[in-house]
């Protein structure tokens, strides 16, 4: 057993310094499901990176800002494709070098991983159906009585119970899924970051997304709104990504959101 163990062990530590750590690549784990921040499409494009392994092109916010970083590091781009609940454990055991995901640097993800300066900020606000019941709504307690949800382990539905009087509905895995949900009547809502959201209206236009009056909505840290590349801890990586990231003006950061949203595959 102890063999077989430390067979184990070595095989993992090749395929890391043989893969995540080839000092060539830049590699960058995103769910590519999460418009405009990343997606996946099926044909090239100028924007585009081949997702490993096959499976289409990455493109998104997210994605410019990960070819920024990785022309900065002098490296070549490799996307790896991965599941939400996966990204912070792929970076710790090495399966890829940073998070570029749309991902905040909550107080509870800083136990396992360390945060670059943000790239990134954005308001919360709830996606609604036009015809729903809470179309109207311009603060939280509009939305009272209302079942609302969130993505399973994010900010977003950690947010919900500040609703007054709000039904919390059960985390949902990803954003399709609240969509047909809210499609289909099961919930009255869910939290969502407004890119997100500008996202999910634009492609289905019988929903619509509240943005509160100021001091109205919901009440969150600079870290909860803010989006940051999740690193391993104690990476090497982190200043030399902070300089990249600190490069990039306000003005740039705001067009390159703008393009992405204009250029997500279902607005065309």
């Amino acid at each position: 057993m102890r063999k077989m163990f430390t067979l184990l062990m070595a095989m993992t530590m090749l395929l890391c310094s043989g893969i995540a750590l080839a000092e060539d690549t830049f590699r960058v784990g995103m769910e590519c499901n999460y418009a405009p921040f990343n997606w996946t499409q099926a044909e090239p494009s100028d924007f585009a990176v081949e997702i490993e392994g096959g499976g289409g092109y990455a493109d998104g916010y997210d994605v410019q800002i990960a070819r920024a970083i990785a022309d900065g590091l002098g490296k070549k781009l490799v996307i790896v494709k991965t599941e939400w609940d996966g990204l912070s454990m792929g970076v710790s055991s090495g399966a890829f070098d940073a998070i570029i995901a749309g991902m905040s640097p909550t107080e509870e993800r800083k136990y396992t991983i360390d945060f670059t300066d943000s790239y990134y900020t954005s308001d919360l606000v709830v996606v609604v159906r036009k015809d729903g019941a809470y179309a109207a709504a311009t603060k939280l307690e509009d939305l009272s009585g209302a079942t609302i949800t969130g993505q399973l382990n994010t900010f977003h539905y950690s947010v919900v119970p500040q609703i007054p009087g709000v039904v919390v509905g059960s985390a949902m895995e990803n954003f399709p899924v609240m969509i047909v949900a809210l499609h289909s009547g099961a919930v009255d809502g869910y939290v969502a970051e407004e890119p997100g959201a500008v996202a999910d209206t634009t492609a289905n236009p019988d929903l619509m997304y509240i943005s509160f009056d100021e001091g109205a909505g919901f009440v969150a840290s600079q870290d909860d709104v803010a989006v940051a590349v999740g690193l391993a801890k104690g990476s090497e990586l982190m200043d030399d990504i902070n300089t990249v990231i600190n490069g990039i003006d306000e003005e740039t950061r705001l067009q390159m959101m703008i393009d992405a949203t204009l250029r997500q595959p279902l607005n065309n």
